[in-house]
């Protein structure tokens, strides 16, 4: 660096330091708030030890599902030309910008329509189990598939058209040469819906609700302790949300190498 770029990068230092001191003076708060006995407080209730589990087995669920759809778009948006290919990417990003109250109450919606009623007589989606993992998904896919997209657009095709001139079939050549090259983009595309999935608030409150031991997670717990004035276990609860949500981060990190989120 020159010496006359100095002032430059140290503008820039500036002004993304005022972010970085937020998030920073953020996390110090809560753990100001908070002590080691609160949150093993907080985990001998057997209500939030139930929030926790289905916190965790729903937003697995949900990335799961959505790493099955964000794979595919994500590689037909980046390899392929069709007709409607830029209004289907915008489609695409709808989840994104929308409130995620107008997400849960659009599910909600759907799922009192006659095809919605009628896979009800089936299933019970609205209020359970099954709504909170599809309120996750939702919202979880959609950045899933532009982890996806991005990836696969990072990948030269190169060895793709190379593998299909020796015989292979698109097919072949996707499974066995592009889809091992983009497992790091796999995984950070799962690693971001997880992340997104566990932290979703809004639309799990208006389609699944908040009935303890059956669709309360973490989330909707401290909205609940919230609600009741029990600022000390809502701050816990909220401790152990982080705490999860960047021991998952850190074992992808250590696992894959830095650039697993990348």
């Amino acid at each position: 660096m020159m010496r006359r770029d100095w002032p430059f990068f140290l503008g820039l230092a500036l002004l993304g330091g005022v972010y970085v001191a937020l998030i920073l003076a953020m996390l110090v708060a809560d753990v100001a708030s908070t002590s080691p006995e609160h949150l093993l407080a907080a985990l001998r209730v057997p209500e939030i030890r139930a929030s926790l589990w289905l916190s965790l087995t729903s937003s697995s669920a949900a990335s799961i599902l959505a790493i099955w759809v964000a794979v595919p778009l994500g590689y037909l948006l980046a390899r392929t030309r069709f007709p409607g290919r830029g209004l289907l990417g915008l489609f695409l990003e709808v989840p994104i910008v929308l409130p995620p109250l107008v997400v849960g109450l659009s599910l909600l919606i759907l799922c009192q329509s006659a095809p919605g009623r009628y896979i009800q007589g089936f299933v019970t989606i609205t209020y359970a189990v099954p709504a909170v993992v599809l309120a996750q998904f939702a919202v979880a896919a959609a950045f899933a598939t532009r982890t996806m997209r991005n990836t696969f657009e990072q990948l030269s095709p190169r060895t793709e058209e190379i593998a299909r001139s020796l015989g292979c079939t698109r097919s072949m050549a996707f499974w066995r040469i592009t889809l091992p090259e983009a497992r790091r983009g796999i995984l950070a595309a799962f690693t971001l819906a997880w992340a997104r999935s566990v932290g979703e608030f809004g639309p799990v409150l208006i389609f699944a609700g908040v009935t303890r031991y059956r669709t309360e997670v973490l989330p909707t717990t401290v909205f609940l302790e919230l609600s009741v004035g029990n600022v000390e276990t809502a701050v816990a609860v909220s401790m152990l949300l982080i705490s999860v949500s960047a021991a998952v981060l850190g074992t992808m990190r250590l696992a894959f190498g830095p650039k697993a989120n990348a």
